[in-house]
């Protein structure tokens, strides 16, 4: 493999979210202008759909109505899809760009929020069939009575709580084996998406916890059905764990000391299977 296929979001500062095939992976606005992430994992082979957010509904909480204004021309967005080679940055003036969304309002253009763009971009690519796409449907928000997903949801929350704290717990000891168990499949599915041993792998994830640790003990946030947050993407078949601030629910505040980053966060999409919790992205 000497390419690699990278989502990489930018704006002028407004908030946006980008999606492929259904499943949310970057977030930006004024504190992050720009995001990357390599995205083998949630690639088909054929076509993908790529979804651009502008000033998104929180992930979690409640939302209010957001008033229309006149753009003044100074706001953009642009959601890329890259090829950047292995030995280079995923820089668009340094990679081929297979698929683009931009949005740029011209100046006067009546804006609301929030909007979403669409598009697709044909991978001739042979990524095998991910887990994620066969696993059973947990709730389709847009069919059915309104409140059906969220009575599916509600009664799923205490127990998905419990199996998140179990991985924080063992995150506050420095020790990756309940992370590692919990997403066993999700590692199977990156050491083929990236041509990596699994087994190495999961020694460099359980190394990185154990440094981490080692350099400042481990406080994950340990969440409740109180304030666990939940959210399906994956056309119902994922849960995504929130935070109350909309955020991923596994995460650990670090001192500014420790480095430049704020915290840390372990992103979780889930499946349910048999009434169990596997995280599959």
């Amino acid at each position: 493999m000497d390419r690699l296929l990278v989502l990489r979001l930018e704006t002028s500062g407004m908030e946006a979210e980008a999606a492929m095939n259904g499943v949310p992976l970057l977030r930006v606005g004024p504190t992050q202008r720009v995001a990357l992430l390599a995205v083998h994992e949630y690639a088909l082979a054929g076509s993908n759909q790529l979804t651009l957010g502008v000033r998104p509904l929180p992930p979690a909480g409640v939302s209010a109505a957001l008033p229309a204004e006149l753009s003044d021309g100074s706001a953009w967005v642009r959601l890329q899809l890259l090829l950047p080679r292995l030995d280079s940055a995923a820089d668009p003036a340094l990679s081929r760009t297979v698929g683009q969304i931009e949005w740029a309002p011209a100046a006067g253009e009546l804006l609301t929020f929030p909007l979403q763009l669409e598009g697709r971009v044909e991978l001739p690519i042979a990524f095998p069939r991910w887990r994620w796409l066969d696993v059973p449907v947990i709730a389709i928000p847009q069919h059915g009575p309104p409140d059906t997903p969220v009575a599916v949801l509600e009664a799923l929350r205490p127990g998905l709580a419990i199996w998140l704290q179990d991985i924080a717990l063992g995150l506050m000891r420095g020790d990756a084996t309940p992370l590692l168990q919990a997403c066993r499949l999700r590692l199977e599915e990156q050491a083929i998406a990236y041509q990596q041993p699994l087994d190495v792998l999961a020694q460099r994830l359980a190394a990185h916890i154990g440094a981490l640790h080692s350099a400042q003990p481990l406080k994950p946030a340990l969440h409740t059905a109180g304030t666990l947050r939940m959210r399906l993407v994956a056309q119902g078949r994922l849960i995504e764990c929130l935070g109350p601030d909309g955020g991923p629910a596994l995460c650990a505040p670090r001192r500014p000391a420790v480095g430049p980053q704020a915290g840390l966060a372990w992103p979780l999409r889930v499946a349910v299977m048999d009434g169990r919790f596997y995280g599959l992205r």
